[in-house]
């Protein structure tokens, strides 16, 4: 089959993005032009996003991109479910950085958007949150999962039709996640991945279960419905939720 693809940095990352059959003209210029603009309005590292602006008090919430507000709304609603784990607040560099839901959001308005241009056969990878599409009759993604001790290999492979794949971790940008509650660099795990039916939820959701370590990520991953987990912790124990073993394959006993 016939595919297109490619790959830019953006938000501080690479995304790649490959569309398996018709890929209609301009439609991945849309879609990374999408990216770029994410990026201006909402990246805690330019002083003048609209984020960083609304942050330091010289922009209104009204005065911002409508997306402004329905982003940091859904974040909200994740930190209630998550008991403050997730909060775009806690980190003590910027007043407000909703990346940990960002960026995986961005991916699947891009995803939604390249199914209504009429590629509805399609893989987006943001730094390694990934969100497919699949037609009918059409085999499904193997999604890898990146080995966070091991750079370039892979401690699992997850099949995944139509969904998301996002994975919350020390191993590429170091201690970035912040256990809101203590204000301390969460250390206790290495790598939480999560599936489910949409992106930026699958992110925030990996971000707030890295936050909360080993004795209280597995409960509250289970209690998610239609998301299932996949953790390492420090040591290199490994644990999963069944939904995620019953379409996974190389799961390890151990990770190190």
């Amino acid at each position: 089959m016939d595919q297109q693809q490619r790959a830019e940095e953006v938000m501080g990352t690479v995304i790649s993005v490959a569309v398996r059959g018709t890929c209609p003209d301009d439609a991945l210029d849309e879609v990374f032009a999408w990216f770029r603009w994410v990026d201006e309005v909402f990246s805690p590292y330019r002083a003048d996003s609209a984020i960083s602006r609304l942050g330091r008090g010289d922009l209104a919430l009204i005065e911002c991109p409508v997306e402004v507000a329905d982003v940091l709304a859904t974040c909200e609603d994740v930190r209630r479910a998550s008991d403050g784990f997730f909060d775009v607040t806690a980190d003590p560099r910027w007043p407000l950085d909703p990346c940990g839901y960002v960026k995986g959001w961005s991916a699947e308005v891009a995803s939604r958007r390249l199914a209504a241009m009429g590629a509805p056969h399609h893989a987006i990878s943001a730094g390694g949150d990934v969100r497919v599409r699949t037609p009918v009759g059409a085999p499904p993604w193997s999604v890898g999962v990146a080995h966070p001790f091991l750079g370039g290999e892979l401690t699992a492979s997850v099949t995944v039709g139509d969904g998301a794949v996002a994975t919350s971790g020390t191993y590429e940008r170091g201690c970035h996640v912040v256990d809101p509650h203590t204000g301390a660099a969460a250390l206790d795990l290495a790598a939480v991945t999560i599936v489910g039916p949409d992106l930026g939820l699958a992110d925030a959701f990996a971000t707030a279960a890295l936050a909360m370590g080993p004795c209280l990520a597995p409960a509250w991953i289970e209690s998610l419905a239609n998301y299932e987990g996949f953790i390492v912790d420090a040591g290199g124990g490994a644990w999963w939720s069944p939904g995620f073993a019953a379409n996974a394959t190389g799961l390890p006993t151990r990770a190190a």
